[in-house]
C-alpha cells in the first residue's frame, strides 16, 4: 500500500523540511478525513482512530512514489523505533480515509500511541498550528 494520510506537520499547507520531503516524493491525492480524535501535543498534533463517524480528523492523502525509502525517513521523523527519544510515540497503522468526494482509500497514518487523558482535544479535528 502506497497511500499516506497526514493531519499535521506533513500536510500540504505545512512549510517545513519534512513536509517538503514528502511533497517531493509523493503525489497529492486530495483533502480527506478519517474517523478519529485529534489532540494538541503542544506544538504538533496526535490523532487516534475511532469507529465513530461523528469524530473526524481532517488532513491530506498522498500517494508515495517509493514507499520503502520514504517510510524509512518518515518513520524516523515520527519517532518510531528504538533509539528515538520518544520511541513509539506514534505507530504507523492502516486506516480507511474518505476523500472530500466520498471515495474511500485504505491508507497508512501515524497514530498517536500514548495515553490521551491529559491532552487537549481539538474538537474541529483540524490542526491549524502549521
Amino acid at each position: 500500500m502506497d497511500y499516506l494520510f497526514v493531519y499535521g506537520t506533513l500536510m500540504k499547507t505545512a512549510n517545513n523540511g519534512m513536509s517538503r520531503f514528502l511533497h517531493a516524493h509523493a503525489e497529492f491525492i486530495g483533502n480527506a478525513h478519517i474517523y478519529g480524535k485529534l489532540y494538541d501535543l503542544e506544538g504538533y498534533p496526535g490523532a487516534v482512530a475511532s469507529n465513530n463517524p461523528s469524530e473526524r480528523v481532517h488532513g491530506n492523502i498522498f500517494k508515495i512514489k517509493d514507499a520503502q525509502a520514504v517510510f524509512k525517513v518518515l518513520d524516523d521523523y515520527e519517532g518510531i523505533g528504538d533509539g528515538n527519544p520518544n520511541a513509539y510515540e506514534y505507530v504507523r497503522t492502516q486506516v480507511t480515509a474518505f476523500l472530500d468526494d466520498g471515495t474511500k482509500v485504505t491508507t497508512w497514518f501515524y497514530a498517536y500511541n500514548f495515553p490521551t487523558e491529559h491532552l487537549r482535544l481539538i474538537p474541529s479535528g483540524k490542526y491549524s498550528n502549521i
